[in-house]
């Protein structure tokens, strides 16, 4: 069960990274539109999942890339979150794939 303060802090840290990706996506990742779908933040806000939805490129060579370049998203949030926060959470970056699986059941209702 989230706590007020960790459903708060979910939607701060998507607000900032969607904005880090939305100014960096350019030029480090491609050329590729990432969106963060969704954050979940862990109850002692030291771990935080990040699930992108990577639109344009292929996924596994955007995700190497994130994954790269994850040292300088943090620092990147931490100077977004300095004042709300004490502590910037460690960054785990994963595919949203329930795009795809919408899909997916829709061609199999098709059929």
């Amino acid at each position: 069960m989230e706590t007020n303060r960790q459903k708060r802090i979910n939607k701060l840290l998507q607000k900032d990274l969607g904005e880090i990706f939305q100014r960096e996506a350019p030029n480090l990742f491609q050329r590729a539109l990432i969106t963060v779908t969704q954050v979940k933040v862990t109850s002692d806000l030291s771990i935080a999942k990040v699930y992108l939805s990577i639109f344009g490129k292929e996924t596994e060579t955007v995700m190497k890339q994130v994954h790269l370049h994850s040292s300088e998203i943090r620092k990147q949030l931490g100077m977004r979150i300095k004042h709300q926060l004490r502590q910037v959470p460690q960054l785990q970056f994963f595919v949203d794939d329930s795009l795809d699986y919408i899909e997916n059941i829709e061609n199999l209702l098709k059929q």
